[in-house]
């Protein structure tokens, strides 16, 4: 059985309004994807949610996204290949200062939204990306979508010199290529706690999963987001990480 290590976004409120509730995710979680600013988050957040993740003992991973707050990042934007990689590095930047400040390390990032799915489809954007976290410093790992196919992704991590961390989900439905159906499509995200445990023990033990299509899909990850934006969610997190750690016994 693989061992999957549980992410999650957080740090993604902003000001006066709220998203999720991290202090209630982050004691599930191995690593901690922290909205950097582009699509949510402010500095006082983002502090915070360093201090948050460094106080649960949790990694820490800079989580860029399109500049895109009234959208949320869900939204695809016209940037060109310099200009993505250019966001990409200016949001680690931000939030590896945060870290310096709390005396945590910056250890991975992982894209937002419409720039992780957009990147998923198009390797010049994923290209863009990986300059952005490579200008950083090689010692950053990015987290990308899991895929049948992995070689690609990897060959082309390598010219950049970059670890790569390929993520799965326990609670979206998947096309039989590995995409992620879309949000907007009717059973895009799974809700039974059942079914979404179910799908994370199948990621872990290198089983298939039922595609929208109907044909099965195996997938191989390192680790496998999960989510705390509601009471169902975090219940559902914590579900999975008892799942996990009964079946590893």
């Amino acid at each position: 059985m693989a061992k999957l290590l549980l992410n999650a976004d957080v740090g993604e409120s902003y000001g006066a309004w709220r998203m999720g509730n991290d202090p209630a995710v982050m004691p599930v979680l191995d690593l901690a994807n922290i909205a950097c600013g582009f699509h949510a988050s402010d500095p006082d957040i983002m502090r915070a949610t360093v201090r948050l993740a460094v106080e649960n003992q949790v990694t820490i991973g800079a989580h860029p996204a399109y500049p895109d707050l009234v959208g949320f990042g869900r939204r695809s934007m016209a940037c060109s290949p310099a200009q993505v990689e250019n966001l990409v590095l200016y949001q680690v930047g931000a939030l590896a200062a945060m870290c310096r400040a709390e005396g945590a390390t910056l250890h991975y990032v992982k894209p937002h939204g419409a720039l992780y799915n957009d990147m998923a489809t198009d390797h010049g954007l994923l290209a863009a990306v990986m300059r952005g976290v490579s200008a950083f410093g090689g010692h950053l790992v990015l987290m990308v979508p899991a895929t049948p196919d992995p070689e690609p992704v990897r060959a082309l991590a390598r010219n950049y010199g970059l670890q790569l961390w390929f993520e799965v989900f326990a609670d979206r439905a998947y096309h039989q290529d590995g995409r992620l159906v879309s949000r907007s499509t009717e059973g895009a995200v799974h809700h039974d706690q059942q079914v979404i445990v179910e799908q994370a023990l199948c990621f872990a033990e290198g089983r298939a999963i039922p595609s929208i299509e109907g044909s099965a899909l195996v997938l191989q990850a390192d680790t496998l987001c999960v989510h705390g934006d509601n009471e169902a969610s975090i219940q559902a997190a914590r579900a999975i990480r008892n799942a996990l750690g009964r079946r590893a016994g």
